[in-house]
C-alpha cells in the first residue's frame, strides 16, 4: 500500500479537502486505484451532532456514517463509496483505546498517548486503507490521507506524532507528504511572501514530517524566484513546488496539478513510475472538458433554496453540488438564491419589512423552489409558506427530508382544512400530527440514533414521475438521515385528497416519496438524493436519464407550461 498524506499550514480553509480529492483524481487518471481517509482532530465521535453553522453539512455514507463534508468531496471526485471508518476522529480513537483498556487488553500497562494512542491511529489507517471502495475486489493501490486542521494545533499532536512514526515504518518509497500552505500577496507592495510557508514547514519538520511536495495557495502562479526561495528554505525541489491559484471552478484543479507535473512528483516519491499499468501522463480529458464547459455556460436557471442555514453555503454543500451537476448536464448556468426561511414569515413582515420584501422577491423570481432538510422549529412556518406558494402557483418544487414533511403539513392545512396540522417535533400536543417521531428512535441520546444510511424505497405507482426518473426499476437505494416520519395513520386521508405517496419502504408503513400528480413538478423525498450525485452522473431526481428527459419534454410541450417552469422541470427531473 502506498500512502499520500495531505497537511495544511498557516491558516485553515485553504482547500485541503479539494486538493486531496484532486490528487486522487490525478492518480486515478494514471491508472491507480485510490481510497481516502479524513482525519478530524476534534473530540466528537463523528459529525452527527455538530452545528452546520460551525462545521458545514453532515455528510451521510451508505453504512450510515455521519462524517465530515470532505468525504463527500472524495466520493464525488473519485466516484467511490466510503465507510464510516474512513473518517477518523480523536473521539473514535480515544474511545477505542479506552474500550480496550476496560477489557484488560493492555495487561495492566499504563495507557499513554505514546505508544497506545499513536499505535491505535496507525493500526486504524492500515486497516481502513485495505477496504475496497470502488466496487472492485481487493484493496486500492494508494490511500490519500487528509489531516484536518493546521500544523501546530494542540489537538493534532497525537496524529502528527503517529503519522511521523508511520512514515518511518512504511518507508520513504511508500509515503508521500504534500503540504498545502499559503503564500499571501501584500497589496501594498504586490509581493508574494514566503515567510508563512517557511515557518509552517519548519514546524512540520520539527514534528518528524518532511514534505515531498509543497502546494502553495496564492491568487496567481508563483514567480520563479519565489519558488527558488521556498526550495532553499523548505528543502523541497523547485519542480515539486506547485501553485494552487484561483480558478473559475474546482473541476479545474486536477488539470492544474497535472500541468505543473504534480503527478510526476507523487509517482516518484512512491517509486511508481516503472510500475505496470501506471501511466506517466494522466488521462483527464473528461475532467478538463467538463471544467471548461462549465465556464462557458451563460443561460441562467434560478433556484430558490429556502432553508435555515443559508448564512453558510457549506451547510448545503452536497445539495449545491447536485444542482450544479444537473445544470451543467443541461447546459444551464446555476444561480442559487438563498432565502432565509424565517424572512418570509409574517413575524418578519412586522419586525423587518425590508428583509421580508427582499426574501419574497427572491422566492417569486425563482424558476424553482427547493426546501432542504434541517432540524429545529426556526423557519418552519416560512418553509411551509414556500411550499404553499410553489403548489398554488404551479412552480416546480423539491422537498428533501424535512422539506417533504413540510409539504405534507402544508397540504393537510390547506387542502384537508386541518389548521393545527404539524409535526410533533415542533408541536408535541398537535391534534393533527402529520409527522411523528419514529418508533425506533431515541429522544434523549442524539448521537447516531437517527435512521441513517442507505435504505431501499419501493415505488408504489410505476406511472409516477419519480419512478420514471429512476428508470422504472421498481426500487431505489438512497441515503437517509431523519428521526421523524410521515404519520402512517394519516396517509389514506391525504391520498384521498390528492397527495400521492409513490415511494414507501419495505413495510409500506414508512413514506419515502410524495408527489402531486396534477402539478408540473412537485416532489418530496424522505431520503437525501444529493448525497449520491456525481459530476457527469447527476442524481435521478435532479436530472433523470436522456430517455426520461425526452419523455418529460413531450409532456411539457403538450401541457403548455410556462418557460421558467419548463426549465426547472428539466433541471430537477
Amino acid at each position: 500500500m502506498k500512502y499520500v498524506l495531505v497537511t495544511g499550514g498557516v491558516v485553515s480553509g485553504l482547500g485541503k479537502g479539494v486538493t486531496a480529492s484532486s490528487i486522487g483524481v490525478l492518480l486515478k487518471a494514471c491508472g491507480l486505484r485510490v481510497t481516502s481517509i479524513k482525519i478530524d482532530p476534534y473530540l466528537n465521535t463523528d459529525a452527527g451532532t455538530m452545528s452546520p453553522f460551525e462545521h458545514g453539512e453532515v455528510y451521510v455514507l451508505d453504512d450510515g456514517g455521519e462524517v465530515d463534508l470532505d468525504l463527500g468531496n472524495y466520493e464525488r471526485f473519485l466516484d467511490i463509496k466510503l465507510t464510516r471508518d474512513n473518517n477518523i476522529t480523536t473521539g473514535k480513537i480515544y474511545q477505542a483505546v479506552i474500550d480496550k483498556e476496560r477489557r484488560g487488553d493492555y495487561l495492566g500497562k499504563t495507557v499513554q498517548v505514546v505508544p497506545h494512542i499513536t499505535d491505535a491511529i496507525q493500526e486504524w489507517i492500515e486497516r481502513v486503507a485495505l477496504i475496497p471502495v470502488d466496487g472492485l475486489p481487493g484493496p486500492a493501490d494508494v490511500c490519500v490521507i487528509e489531516l484536518g486542521g493546521t500544523i501546530g494545533d494542540i489537538e493534532s499532536m497525537p496524529f502528527t506524532e503517529a503519522l511521523g512514526q508511520f512514515s518511518y515504518r512504511v518507508g520513504a518509497g511508500n509515503f508521500c507528504l504534500i503540504h498545502v500552505s499559503l503564500v499571501p500577496v501584500i497589496s501594498a507592495v504586490g509581493e508574494q511572501k514566503t515567510k508563512p510557508t517557511q515557518h509552517s514547514v519548519r514546524g512540520l519538520r520539527s514534528l518528524g514530517l518532511t514534505p515531498n511536495i509543497l502546494a502553495c495557495r496564492s491568487t496567481s502562479a508563483l514567480e520563479e524566484n519565489v519558488k527558488q526561495k521556498l526550495s532553499q528554505f523548505c528543502h523541497v525541489p523547485a519542480e515539486n513546488i506547485i501553485t494552487l491559484y484561483d480558478v473559475p471552478n474546482i473541476w479545474h484543479l486536477p488539470s492544474l496539478l497535472r500541468d505543473q507535473k504534480a503527478h510526476e512528483g507523487i509517482l516518484g516519491a512512491l517509486n511508481l513510475p516503472g510500475f505496470v499499468n501506471v501511466a506517466r501522463e494522466p488521462n483527464l480529458k473528461e475532467w478538463t472538458s467538463r471544467a471548461e464547459f462549465c465556464d462557458m455556460l451563460l443561460e441562467p436557471v434560478r433556484i430558490a433554496v429556502v432553508g435555515k442555514y443559508t448564512g453558510l453555503s457549506d451547510s448545503y454543500l452536497s445539495l449545491l453540488k447536485a444542482l450544479l451537476h444537473a445544470s451543467v448536464s443541461l447546459r444551464k448556468k446555476l444561480v442559487v438564491d438563498w432565502v432565509p426561511a424565517s424572512d418570509i414569515e409574517d413575524e418578519t413582515a412586522r419586525e423587518n419589512p425590508d428583509a421580508y420584501k427582499a426574501a419574497w422577491k427572491l422566492l417569486k423570481g425563482a424558476d424553482g423552489v427547493l426546501v432542504p432538510g434541517g432540524f429545529g422549529d426556526r423557519g418552519v412556518e416560512g418553509k411551509i409558506l414556500a411550499a404553499k406558494y410553489a403548489r398554488e402557483n404551479r412552480i416546480p418544487f423539491l422537498g428533501i427530508c424535512l422539506g417533504m414533511q413540510i409539504a405534507v403539513i402544508e397540504f393537510a392545512r390547506s387542502i384537508l382544512g386541518l389548521q393545527d396540522a404539524n409535526s410533533t417535533e415542533f408541536d408535541p400536543d398537535t391534534k393533527s400530527p402529520c409527522v411523528v417521531f419514529m418508533p425506533e428512535g431515541s429522544k434523549t441520546h442524539l448521537g447516531g440514533t437517527m435512521r441513517l444510511g442507505s435504505r431501499r424505497t419501493y415505488f408504489q405507482v410505476m406511472d409516477s414521475k419519480s419512478a420514471k426518473l429512476y428508470g422504472n426499476r421498481g426500487f431505489v437505494d438512497e441515503r437517509h438521515r431523519h428521526r421523524y416520519e410521515v404519520n402512517p395513520d394519516m396517509v389514506s386521508s391525504l391520498e384521498d385528497a390528492g397527495l400521492l405517496f409513490t415511494g414507501k419502504d419495505k413495510t409500506r408503513q414508512r413514506m419515502e416519496i410524495v408527489e402531486l400528480p396534477n402539478h408540473p413538478y412537485y416532489i418530496g423525498t424522505q431520503f437525501h438524493p444529493e448525497f449520491k450525485s456525481r459530476p457527469g452522473k447527476p442524481s435521478a431526481l435532479f436530472l433523470g436519464s436522456s430517455l426520461t428527459l425526452l419523455h418529460i419534454a413531450s409532456l411539457i410541450f403538450f401541457s403548455h407550461l410556462e418557460p421558467k417552469t419548463t426549465l426547472f422541470f428539466f433541471l430537477m427531473s
